[in-house]
């Protein structure tokens, strides 16, 4: 039992440094000299198949060595549950089609007030909350209607690693979009959703 709670811990520091370093300023400078323009293309896809791949012997690990059950939430509340994370499950993809400049790896190299910077555009989810990724994220891992001692430590873990995240996203966010987003922070929460932003919307 121990044992397996330490191989997982492990194996999720590990995938924690490779993921970072791939999501490094660093590493996208690097990517965009090797590659050129066709970095914008498959940055992205391959950065998300190569993160699945790094996941899977921890998933393999919890599918093998769950560790004690905690609890299990009885039905109805399973399934209510179960649809929180439905739900939460349609916030990241639509997040990234409400804010696509975001994701862009020279825009991401870029300072505020060049052209490669693009404009910030508040749109979609993004009126309502700052973090989308962040917010999906906490509820799909909370809202798991049943608990085990390994799963309990993956989900810490995770929660922490998702908010540390956040944190240093933002901190590119400001580099890139200077006042504007200083701004928009005073006035939309990062994590739970709150009055609408009052200042300029874009609707494209």
């Amino acid at each position: 039992m121990v044992i397996s709670t330490v191989i997982i811990v492990l194996c999720l520091v590990a995938f924690a440094a490779i993921h970072s370093f791939m999501a490094s300023l660093k590493f996208k400078r690097a990517i965009i000299k090797a590659l050129g323009p066709r970095a914008e293309k498959l940055y992205l896809p391959v950065y998300s198949l190569i993160a699945v791949l790094m996941i899977l012997p921890v998933v393999y690990l919890l599918y093998r060595y769950p560790g004690q059950v905690l609890y299990v939430v009885p039905y109805p509340w399973f399934w209510l549950m179960v649809t929180g994370q439905a739900i939460a499950a349609v916030i990241a993809p639509r997040a990234f089609m409400d804010a696509p400049q975001r994701f862009r790896i020279l825009s991401q190299l870029s300072v505020s007030g060049t052209p490669e910077a693009g404009e910030l555009k508040i749109r979609g989810i993004y009126r309502w909350v700052r973090d989308p990724f962040l917010l999906s994220g906490l509820v799909i891992l909370w809202l798991t209607p049943f608990m085990t001692v390994n799963l309990l430590v993956l989900y810490i873990f995770a929660s922490i690693y998702l908010y540390i995240g956040s944190l240093h996203w933002e901190s590119r966010l400001v580099s890139q979009f200077g006042d504007k987003y200083i701004q928009y922070q005073k006035e939309v929460r990062r994590i739970i959703p709150g009055r609408g932003y009052k200042g300029d919307v874009s609707n494209f």
